[in-house]
C-alpha cells in the first residue's frame, strides 16, 4: 500500500518564509516533473522523518494537492543534523524508475566469527531500476554463508521480482578481510577435495 502524507501549498518565499515554516514544525518542499507546474509546498517534519526511517520512496500526495510523487532529495543542514528542504517528483505508479535504497545485510558471516576475519560493509545503497509501485524498503544482503577472504558482490545480489540492479554487478557490497597482522592464506584453512577427485582415488585404490 503506498503511503499517504498531508501537504500543504505555499505562497511565500524567501529565508524569512522559510525559517517560519521550520519553526511550526513543517518543512518547505517542491513538486516538479511531468511537465507540469512545480508548486511549493510545506509538510510535516515528522512525516518527513518516518518516510526516512521507513526508507519509503513513494507516496500519495494529498491536502492543498493530489498527487502521486517520488521523495527524489533530502536537503540536511550544512551540520547534517536537521532537514532544510525535501524534493518531491511526480511519477504514475507503472513508471519505471531508478531510484537508490539501502542495503541491509541478513544473518552472520562464518569468517568473521574468529579474530582473523573482519567484516566489511562496502556499499550501503544500491542504485535499482523497477516500476514506481514496486520499490522495496531495501536490499537484503545475505552473509550467512560468507568465509574469510570471500566477498558478495551486486551480481549476487537476490532481487525482487521486477527489480533490476543499475549499480555495477562488479562492486562488493560486505566482505569478510583478514584482520590487521593476520596473513590471509595461513588463515584459510585448506579447503577438501572436489567430489569427482576423491572418487576417482576410490575407484583406484579398489582395482
Amino acid at each position: 500500500m503506498i503511503e499517504t502524507i498531508e501537504v500543504k501549498k505555499r505562497d511565500t518565499l524567501g529565508s524569512r518564509a522559510m525559517i517560519k515554516i521550520r519553526e511550526s514544525g513543517s518543512i518547505p518542499a517542491i513538486l516538479y516533473g511531468h511537465g507540469e507546474e512545480n508548486v511549493c509546498l510545506s509538510v510535516s517534519l515528522d512525516t518527513v522523518n518516518k518516510l526516512i526511517k521507513h526508507g519509503t520512496k513513494l507516496v500519495n500526495l494529498r491536502g492543498d494537492i493530489s498527487d502521486t510523487a517520488l521523495l527524489r532529495a533530502v536537503q540536511w543542514s550544512s551540520m547534517g543534523d536537521h532537514i532544510i528542504h525535501v524534493d518531491f517528483a511526480r511519477v504514475s505508479q507503472t513508471e519505471t524508475v531508478v531510484v537508490t535504497v539501502p542495503v541491509h545485510l541478513h544473518g552472520e558471516a562464518p569468517g568473521a566469527m574468529s579474530s582473523a576475519g573482519q567484516l566489511r560493509f562496502v556499499s550501503h545503497e544500491l542504485s535499482i531500476r523497477c516500476p514506481a509501485v514496486k520499490i522495496p524498503e531495501f536490499i537484503t544482503c545475505d552473509i550467512s554463508h560468507l568465509q574469510l577472504g570471500q566477498a558478495i558482490h551486486v551480481s549476487e545480489l537476490k532481487l525482487p521480482e521486477g527489480v533490476e540492479a543499475v549499480t555495477p554487478g562488479s562492486i562488493v557490497v560486505a566482505q569478510v578481510a583478514a584482520a590487521a597482522g593476520v596473513d590471509l592464506e595461513a588463515a584459510i584453512p585448506m579447503s577438501a577435495e572436489p567430489e569427482l577427485i576423491r572418487k576417482e582415488k576410490a575407484a583406484e585404490a579398489g582395482t
